[in-house]
């Protein structure tokens, strides 16, 4: 695409599972073998609930595992199962989902930057990154949990990784699995792409979502441009 074909100001803020990678099953083991050690009752419906939430919203408020003004045993138990999704990840490994690394060749080739925001740690973002050989394009620009005071659906995490990019909201779209994730995404001016990779396609029909697909494969910068353009 040549140079003066390409929108100033466009910015892509991409979430980390679901929709660069595939730790769901990690992120699932470690919930059950944190339930396991402190002796909890957890579901799988509570799990998929949870996905994309911070640990501080979904331990007190999904799985019931602490009052929500028990800040300090919430950080602990956050932390512990973080600690065994790193040891899962480091015994299995991961890989970029189909079609993240040609989007993403696609948005430099375009002169696009990108940016990251996530509700999980920067500790497991930079893991993935490294893991999956995409920090060459992410670089240094991902906001992680730590980084700001509220999480999805709230759009701080995606403020932030706009910011980062020295983007205006207007002017950004987010890649996003999770249907908080799509609500932060529009609550910070922003449009989204939703992947169906967590929740059925048919789940985000009135998320507000300016396209859904099954996967990132033959998305490129143009089908970025378009949606950024649609008004």
């Amino acid at each position: 695409m040549a140079e003066s074909c390409v929108p100033s100001g466009v910015g892509v803020v991409f979430d980390l599972d679901g929709v660069l990678v595939d730790s769901h099953d990690q992120h699932e083991r470690s919930w059950f073998l944190l339930a396991g050690e402190i002796g909890k009752s957890l579901t799988r419906e509570q799990f998929k609930e949870s996905f994309g939430m911070r640990n501080s919203m979904c331990i007190p408020h999904v799985f019931g595992w602490a009052r929500p003004e028990d800040v300090e045993e919430i950080e602990a138990l956050g932390e512990r199962k973080e600690a065994l999704y790193r040891d899962l990840l480091a015994a299995s490994g991961i890989e970029a989902l189909p079609g993240v690394e040609p989007l993403l060749e696609s948005l430099e080739a375009a002169g696009v930057p990108v940016s990251l925001g996530s509700s999980t740690s920067r500790k497991n973002i930079e893991v993935c990154l490294a893991t999956t050989g995409l920090d060459r394009f992410f670089g240094a620009n991902f906001t992680g949990a730590e980084d700001v005071q509220r999480g999805k659906p709230h759009p701080d995490v995606f403020l932030e990784a706009a910011r980062k990019i020295g983007r205006q909201p207007t002017g950004c779209l987010v890649v996003e699995d999770a249907h908080v994730g799509i609500e932060a995404a529009l609550a910070a001016g922003m449009k989204a792409l939703a992947v169906a990779t967590t929740h059925p396609a048919e789940s985000f029909a009135e998320s507000g979502a300016a396209l859904v697909v099954d996967s990132l494969v033959g998305i490129d910068a143009a089908t970025v441009f378009a949606i950024l353009a649609g008004g």
